[in-house]
């Protein structure tokens, strides 16, 4: 039936929550250096808005994620 919902993949970013911690004391202090509201961010961490190609680069940038271990922090799926 066409009700039919696809998919949802959430995602665990625990880890991208303890580096934002350790690198900038508080996920608000982030924010404000990293541009967006609170809000939006907030669904992003949330899985209700999915991060952007350019926030996943802009954001491993902020917080010197290697490129190899971008997935560690924004593709590990939640069980």
């Amino acid at each position: 039936s066409s009700d039919l919902k696809p998919l949802q993949m959430a995602f665990d970013y625990s880890k991208l929550r303890g580096k934002i911690v350790e690198k900038y004391g508080s996920q608000s202090a982030f924010v404000r250096a990293f541009g967006t509201s609170e809000n939006t961010f907030s669904l992003k961490m949330n899985n209700k808005v999915r991060f952007t190609s350019d926030d996943i680069v802009k954001i491993s940038k902020m917080l010197d994620i290697p490129e190899g271990k971008i997935g560690l922090y924004f593709f590990s799926q939640k069980v």
